[in-house]
């Protein structure tokens, strides 16, 4: 009997899974049954949509905090701009003497209110430049055509002169 226990290559294996008290048939002996085979593999594709679903919804949700903070962050730091410029405009109008002026106009530059009337008064801001450079380019045009018009310039002299 020793001898067929020493020829036994398994039997090492035996004891041990012998000795843990439970039975893993999995790892005991595969499987050769085809609809068992078929059943697992419908099983494990299941599970692989499963996690490839709960995957995209994790990168989505990834996705939309990332852009979520970087609007908070972009909102964070407007508001910061404009209250920095609201209260150097305020601190500039306290150095000058300027008459007083009227309720409005100081609700205006109220560091805490600054930040939306700024923002509101961007697309006026932006209109005005646009304007002020148009009305320069169309006055440095008007003044190159005047001098286009004043000094005319010289014609050459004709050939017949020549002969």
């Amino acid at each position: 009997m020793s001898n067929q226990q020493a020829n036994d290559p398994l039997n090492f294996m035996r004891n041990m899974w012998g000795n843990m008290g439970f039975s893993l048939p999995g790892m005991v002996a595969p499987t050769f049954d085809l609809d068992e085979l078929d059943k697992r593999i419908k099983d494990m594709k299941a599970v692989e949509g499963w996690l490839r679903m709960n995957l995209s919804m994790l990168q989505m949700t990834i996705q939309s905090l990332e852009m979520q903070r970087t609007t908070v962050s972009a909102v964070q730091t407007m508001t910061k701009m404009a209250t920095d410029t609201a209260k150097s405009m305020a601190a500039g109008s306290d150095e000058t003497t300027a008459p007083p002026q009227p309720d409005f106009l100081n609700a205006a530059v109220d560091p805490e209110k600054t930040a939306f009337s700024e923002a509101a008064m961007w697309p006026w801001q932006m209109m005005q430049q646009m304007r002020e450079q148009l009305q320069h380019s169309a006055e440095a045009a008007a003044a190159a055509v005047n001098e286009a018009v004043e000094t005319p310039p010289e014609k050459p002299a004709s050939r017949r002169a020549k002969k």
